[in-house]
């Protein structure tokens, strides 16, 4: 029998889902119209299937409940049929892929699957930040590139640097009212940010707090130094060299597909597991995917790194548990040695959606879901308490290979 979700991390959730928006803590979506130029797709399925099934062990494509050698690979299936039963999700899907991009577990329970494209919150910093450094591979920015330099911000607001914006430790108030209305534009919605005297609620470099006001001006950055939209740089950048399907963008309301004119760069992308695997990829190989670069590996070398290791914490989601994770380049340090870099990199999201990477070890894995309703807060700490339980089992599993 299956019992309600416990909540034991409820604060973790409750973060995430305010820096994450198309729910949890924002506003209600009926409430809001969007612009007549984007349509709200209806409840149908997806008409985009996107892109061709994953290369699985036996070097084809697998239903959903197919699997590797069982010995090696029990006691993740058993953790993860457990934790299903135990919570109150209504679906999820667990797939490990190892070094050479080959699926190697995958395991779906409920109404979910690998196909399914749905929000997938905060995980969309971890791509954004990929999207950024591919910017900065063309030479149109820079790490260092400041706001003054590139928006014409003045004063001590002018100062915040890329590197600044892209580890949360700009200063500014971590997530503006703004980033939640699709009846705006990401330009306007910076410019209000700059105008706004209580935004700058610390000097820049000197604090960490975790929201997605600082993704939202750095994709405004690129826009600028580009001339192209947000999505159009997703789609440049990510979505068409890695054949993702078409449907596959950013939102202000991802759960409820409403509104591409302020696309919220911090937790607006909607992708199917098979999709954001791939997204998940280049960053497992610094900047690479099948032979194909999309951005320098340089960059994910300093995304590996916390470069304000002394900066106050602010607003953390991870230290509201009672872990020293800190914060890179748009993704989580899960390590002791953010000074000098790490090798498991997270950036987990409202809804559940969980994925991570071990260079280390030789993997990455994503835990998809989307679980949203008026009880769905613990849902967050659900699975990033899964991802922490079954990594020492893959890397067990791993080894026995």
């Amino acid at each position: 029998m299956r019992h309600r979700l416990a909540l034991p991390l409820l604060c973790f959730a409750t973060l995430l889902s305010s820096a994450c928006g198309g729910g949890g803590d924002g506003p209600a979506a009926v409430a809001v119209a969007p612009p007549a130029a984007v349509p709200a797709p209806g409840p149908g399925p997806d008409p985009d299937p996107g892109p061709a099934p994953l290369p699985t062990s036996s070097g084809e494509g697998r239903d959903d409940n197919s699997a590797p050698e069982p010995s090696a690979w029990a006691e993740v299936e058993r953790k993860s049929a457990a934790a299903y039963e135990r919570s109150g999700v209504s679906g999820m899907t667990v797939a490990v892929f190892d070094r050479n991009d080959v699926k190697i577990f995958e395991r779906s329970y409920g109404d979910f699957s690998p196909t399914k494209r749905v929000a997938v919150a905060s995980a969309s910093k971890l791509a954004a930040g990929t999207v950024i450094f591919g910017v900065i591979g063309q030479g149109l920015l820079s790490l260092d590139s400041t706001t003054a330099q590139v928006l014409g911000w003045t004063g001590a607001r002018g100062g915040i640097t890329l590197r600044q914006l892209l580890s949360f430790t700009s200063g500014l108030l971590p997530d503006a009212p703004c980033i939640d209305s699709p009846l705006t534009t990401l330009a306007a919605c910076v410019d209000q940010v700059r105008s706004d005297p209580a935004a700058l609620v610390a000097l820049p470099g000197t604090r960490f707090d975790y929201g997605g006001t600082h993704l939202q001006v750095a994709a405004r950055m690129a826009e600028v130094a580009t001339g192209k939209t947000w999505n159009t740089l997703y789609a440049e950048h990510l979505r068409a060299p890695l054949g993702l399907g078409t449907e596959s963008t950013f939102y202000t309301l991802p759960v409820q597909r409403i509104g591409t004119f302020n696309p919220r760069a911090g937790g607006g992308l909607t992708a199917s597991l098979d999709e954001y695997a791939r997204i998940l990829a280049v960053s497992f190989h610094r900047g690479t995917y099948q032979g194909r670069t999309v951005a320098p590996a340089a960059l994910f070398d300093e995304q590996a790194v916390a470069p304000y290791p002394d900066a106050t914490i602010g607003v953390s989601p991870f230290a509201n548990l009672g872990l020293d994770f800190r914060y890179g380049l748009a993704a989580w340090l899960e390590c002791s040695t953010p000074r000098t870099g790490c090798s498991t990199l997270s950036s987990p999201g409202a809804f559940g959606w969980t994925p991570w990477f071990d260079r280390q070890a030789g993997y990455y894995a994503v835990i998809g879901l989307q679980q949203v309703s008026v009880d769905s807060s613990g849902v967050v700490a659900f699975s990033v308490n899964l991802a922490q339980s079954l990594k020492q089992d893959i890397v067990h599993a791993l080894g026995a290979r």
